[in-house]
């Protein structure tokens, strides 16, 4: 049981954005939205019993295979970091990735790449700090989280 607990406080620490993706019972997102509401101590502290005790009802698997992956604890979650590291780095060093990277995710917005590619190129070589370079990744990150559309 407090095991569950403690997955149930780790849950309501998650931004909401990250809560929204993991799958679980309506009520347990509704108590865990509501834990994030509460500030008195008491008042969250009674919130955090009682979604303990909803998550005695869940499949705590799923939840913590989700959390797992939004950590980057889980092998998958890893593996596919590196993979978007490899086609970042492919498309720093040819333009060519991003026809790859169109034909694979048809609603990438590849003017924008395009541009963080070579806003990217830029600092490298002017020894700046790589703000596009990490912008690069976080987009990439997000068209890898996007469903696949239906051939």
């Amino acid at each position: 049981m407090h095991a569950l607990q403690a997955l149930g406080e780790e849950l309501a620490t998650l931004p909401p954005a990250r809560l929204a993706r993991i799958e679980m019972p309506e009520a347990l997102r509704a108590a865990l939205q509501e834990a994030q509401r509460l500030t008195k101590h008491e008042a969250r502290r009674r919130q955090m019993q009682y979604i303990g005790r909803l998550m005695r009802d869940a499949d705590p698997a799923p939840i913590r295979a989700a959390l797992d992956a939004i950590r980057g604890v889980s092998a998958a979650e890893t593996g596919r970091q590196h993979r978007l590291e490899r086609l970042r780095l492919r498309l720093l060093e040819d333009e060519a990735a991003l026809t790859e990277i169109g034909a694979a995710h048809p609603g990438a917005d590849l003017t924008r790449l395009r541009q963080l590619r070579r806003n990217a190129l830029k600092e490298r070589d002017a020894g700046q700090p790589p703000r596009a370079f990490r912008e690069l990744f976080r987009l990439l990150r997000e068209l890898d989280d996007e469903p696949e559309s239906p051939a």
